[in-house]
């Protein structure tokens, strides 16, 4: 089965419910930990509602109405200087391998960029090979440990770019 008229666009309220499912789908299929991830965090279950400040943005990847995953920009948390995080980002597998995340990922550190960060940070974790061979492409590199304070002690990578 095709998708067809897929967007990426600003998320709306409508979404939320959705792109809840997407995310917690994500570390059900991964076999990531829910404690200590964005699991178990306060902002899931309303993504829209989490980014309404002028300095953060969410996207969700939109097929006909359907939510079929999103990722995020806000500053990082408990941290000096402008560094953003990219966050929650998470896709179906309906459209993983096509190019979409590469797409959403793409818009999200033009839009960091636009909104005057200079640094982009990310965590991730190990089983996320994918997004992580996404990242390396786009020049992030390695960090030795954890930046800010997210809360997300179960995430094993983390990464950051100038921009």
């Amino acid at each position: 089965m095709g998708i067809n008229n897929i967007t990426v666009r600003e998320i709306q309220q409508q979404d939320n419910a959705q792109l809840e499912q997407v995310i917690r789908a994500c570390f059900h299929e991964f076999k990531i930990p829910l404690k200590g991830t964005a699991y178990e965090d306060e902002e899931t279950p309303r993504m829209f509602e989490s980014y309404q400040k002028n300095n953060e943005v969410y996207y969700i990847i939109d097929a006909d109405g359907e939510v079929l995953g999103g990722g995020g920009v806000k500053p990082l948390k408990d941290f000096e200087g402008s560094v953003c995080e990219i966050q929650k980002m998470y896709f179906s597998p309906k459209v993983r391998g096509k190019g979409y995340g590469n797409l959403l990922f793409e818009k999200c550190m033009k839009a960091a960029k636009e909104l005057g960060y200079k640094q982009c940070y990310i965590e991730s974790a190990p089983q996320l090979k994918a997004a992580i061979h996404i990242y390396e492409n786009h020049g992030f590199k390695h960090l030795d440990g954890s930046l800010g304070n997210t809360g997300h002690f179960s995430c094993g990578v983390w990464m950051i770019k100038d921009l």
